[in-house]
């Protein structure tokens, strides 16, 4: 194993050694009843620790200085975090930034912020400046935890800036931010930190991307947290011989809260600072892999990378950010993937619904099975059902509390899919109005378009902002990629509207070509183009298929690998 080859020499620095006979319990305040324990997903790492306190908990092996934490040494860098975080004034409640790629600082974070009883706050660490400033003016974050590589983008900040240089070493600023916490902690362990008597407290503020305007702040609570955390760990059946290799950057919509599911499976997590796929194939080849999250987009480099191959021993691929492609599927399970299909959104914690498998589908052809594996599914346990209702009328109070109305199942009516319960956000920070109108009805509602089937499987069609209108007819977008993805030659497929004289709107596609089959349409692209739209007039109706056809070198793409269909819209403006 690749892992232990690098890890022989690795010693954690004196204060990340627990004392003997660790306590693993915070202090539970007055007025607790007796059958309640307020639900927190902090609770996973300490009972790993104790459990299991010498199993391997993280390791960050592929930098200059690689780091390997056991479960008791990194529940006491999580405990010193912590005590860390109140020395500097941290009080409950209060919003701790961070921003680092998928690494140990931002690891600790979501554990030791929430032991502070204090809020984790992870930015994308591909913001500019300007936009990192507003989150953190907006947030009125009290400290900032920032790696090194990005320590430009928090210049000038009002709050305390912690930097971490990613070694593990004495003398590193975030390591001697930790030294200070145990040394300020006289000891007093865990329970010299109080835990949270109210679940619904918040535990994360997540922003979103701010496409269509200043981001929005995502409040999600400890309770939410903890039970998006347990569906994610069952969902995906993962146990203490998991190891979950960090793909997914860990900032987004909280890890999807996968930061808590590892921990509640006691399993093994490994963090990559940048997506190598190299990198990733060298751990799911040596590493004993066995899950990870990805986009689409994500797979797709995975399988068409040099190094693929079949593995082993068969890999869950979380997939989520659009439905999987037909031809994607087959290439995974190939390679002995094993593909779980989710759904979800920053405001539901990441994923809240999964495309089951079901039995019968194993005897339908590989086309129709995709279909079916590509729709979104029913929700997980820990949710309440997803629905399709009939979306607001032109005109209609977006505020008015009316009752939402169901579509039929019958896999042709679109209606917005909404849902409610235990894992949705509980409002947005400081945006009352934003949250009466996202909340519409008692119901969230995801803005996704969708059809609902006779068997309860939900199936997105689009966001309403793409879906295309021509000559009347709706046209879903991501109903057309998938058909066009179909293609032998198409690797990558996008398509937005482009206005037409005619018709209002028309598809045009951006095609990536499949680097094995490229250079048959070098210097051919107009054959291509047409080779294109007549595969699609084989499977779409004439007004869906493409008017247009682009072919790229690459796609505009958020850090998650979602394609950003906002910059391919400003492209058509300017045809």
């Amino acid at each position: 194993m690749v892992l232990r080859e690098v890890m022989r020499s690795f010693r954690p620095t004196p204060e990340s050694l627990p004392p003997p006979e660790v306590l693993y319990r915070p202090r539970l305040p007055l007025g607790v009843r007796v059958y309640r324990q307020p639900l927190n997903p902090l609770i996973f790492l300490l009972k790993a620790a104790q459990l299991y306190p010498q199993k391997l908990a993280i390791a960050h092996p592929d930098v200059p200085h690689p780091v390997f934490y056991s479960y008791e040494v990194w529940a006491q860098r999580t405990q010193n975090l912590a005590y860390a975080l109140i020395r500097a004034g941290v009080q409950p409640g209060d919003r701790v930034a961070v921003i680092a790629p998928n690494s140990p600082l931002i690891a600790d974070a979501y554990q030791g912020v929430l032991a502070a009883r204090a809020v984790i706050c992870p930015i994308n660490t591909r913001l500019t400046q300007q936009e990192v400033a507003y989150i953190l003016d907006h947030s009125g974050a009290k400290i900032i935890l920032v790696d090194h590589e990005y320590a430009h983008v928090v210049q000038g900040a009002q709050a305390q800036v912690i930097v971490a240089n990613d070694t593990g070493k004495p003398g590193d600023p975030y390591e001697d931010f930790l030294s200070a916490g145990r040394k300020f902690s006289r000891e007093r362990g865990w329970p010299g930190l109080e835990w949270e008597a109210d679940e619904e407290a918040p535990a994360a503020l997540c922003y979103t991307s701010g496409t269509t305007g200043r981001p929005k702040g995502v409040v999600t609570t400890l309770r939410g947290s903890y039970l998006a955390a347990v569906a994610n760990a069952y969902e995906t059946r993962m146990d203490r011989d998991s190891t979950y290799l960090w793909i997914l950057p860990m900032f987004h919509a909280s890890g999807w809260t996968y930061p808590w599911a590892v921990t509640l499976a006691s399993a093994l997590q490994i963090t990559a600072r940048t997506v190598s796929y190299p990198l990733i194939w060298k751990h799911l080849l040596h590493s004993g892999v066995t899950h990870y999250c990805g986009a689409p987009t994500v797979q797709i480099g995975l399988v068409n990378a040099p190094q693929a191959r079949a593995l082993d021993k068969p890999v869950v691929a979380i997939i989520a950010g659009s439905a999987p492609t037909a031809h994607l599927l087959g290439e995974l399970e190939k390679r002995n993937f094993r593909p779980v299909h989710v759904y979800g959104l920053t405001e539901t914690y990441g994923p809240f619904t999964r495309c089951y498998d079901q039995p019968a589908w194993a005897s339908l052809s590989p086309d129709d099975r995709a279909r079916s594996m590509a729709r979104q599914g029913l929700a997980f346990a820990t949710s309440d059902d997803a629905r399709v209702v009939y979306p607001l009328k032109e005109g209609e109070d977006p505020y008015a509390d009316t009752e939402l109305v169901d579509v039929p199942k019958d896999g042709k009516t679109v209606g917005e899919v909404v849902v409610r319960g235990n894992i949705v956000m509980k409002e947005y920070f400081r945006d009352s109005e934003a949250t009466r109108k996202a909340f519409r009805g008692g119901h969230f509602g995801t803005g996704d378009l969708a059809v609902w089937y006779p068997d309860g499987y939900v199936s997105v069609q689009d966001r309403s902002k793409d879906i295309i209108i021509s000559g009347g007819e709706n046209a879903s977008s991501l109903a057309i990629e998938q058909e066009l993805a179909s293609h032998p030659d198409a690797l990558e497929v996008a398509v937005v509207a482009r206005p037409h004289p005619r018709w209002g709107e028309r598809a045009m596609a951006f095609v990536i070509l499949h680097p094995q089959r490229a250079s048959k349409w070098i210097g051919r692209h107009a054959d291509f183009e047409e080779d294109l739209k007549k595969h699609a007039r084989t499977r779409l109706p004439g007004f869906a298929c493409p008017e247009w056809v682009a072919v790229v070198d690459d796609l505009p793409k958020t850090s998650t690998g979602k394609i950003q269909k906002v910059v391919l819209r400003k492209t058509v403006a300017k045809l």
